[in-house]
């Protein structure tokens, strides 16, 4: 499916997060409107599992354009979550061929692209193998980050607390960000759920939450702190 390039006039500029991070910052929300309505437009024709993706396209234009992807390491859990990512990531014409044959993987996939670091479908692996990852980056000794997106319903499984008990001990460069999206397969049970929803509904939350967009309101945008401190090439 080849791109409208009237209708998606900033998404058809973004082959690639290479393109994504030469794009003014104060583009990004267009962009995060085209991706969202191609998005929609495409996958609704492979009957793929695009709920899930569709609550990550803001987080995943942000992680592509902070983070050094590929080289950064940047690990989906579960894979539903990164289509926003495949279509960023050179498989934007292809993302509509999703469960047919001979198309794209519905998940992750190594030998799909190598910015599918971990081939993942269900669940709750990231975790553990961006621990693994981390502390092969910080050997390497050449400043690799590593990210891990893990939804609401992987986190409950024991494989993931393991590998936060182990992560929580190592000092490598590794950052896990919790989508709390409500958008498991069944719905989520238990004591770590019910905290959860408590934690997103309470005072507390809402409080930090507009507290924090008023202190970063008038602070540069984090890539040009990060620019300053060298993180971005």
């Amino acid at each position: 499916m080849s791109i409208d390039i009237a209708k998606y006039p900033t998404l058809a500029l973004v082959e690639t997060p290479d393109d994504l991070r030469l794009l003014p910052k104060e583009t990004l929300p267009k962009l995060c409107d085209e991706l969202r309505q191609y998005l929609l437009n495409s996958v609704s024709r492979s009957s793929g599992h695009f709920a899930s993706g569709l609550g990550t396209i803001e987080l995943t234009v942000a992680l592509h354009y902070v983070y050094q992807t590929p080289f950064d390491n940047l690990i989906w859990d579960v894979g539903h979550q990164a289509y926003p990512h495949k279509i960023l990531t050179g498989r934007r014409d292809r993302i509509d061929t999703i469960r047919h044959k001979n198309g794209l993987h519905a998940f992750p996939w190594r030998e799909e692209s190598e910015y599918d670091v971990l081939s993942v479908g269900h669940s709750s692996t990231s975790i553990s193998a961006g621990v693994g990852m981390a502390v092969a980056a910080a050997r390497e000794n050449r400043n690799r980050k590593t990210v891990c997106v893990i939804g609401d319903g992987a986190i409950t499984a024991g494989m993931a607390f393991e590998a936060m008990n182990h992560g929580g001990d190592i000092k490598s460069d590794m950052l896990v960000i919790l989508n709390d999206n409500e958008m498991s397969i069944s719905e989520n049970v238990g004591a770590l759920n019910n905290h959860l929803a408590q934690l997103l509904s309470g005072k507390l939350y809402t409080t930090l939450r507009e507290g924090g967009k008023k202190v970063f309101s008038g602070l540069p945008p984090i890539k040009d702190l990060l620019k300053k401190n060298g993180r971005t090439h």
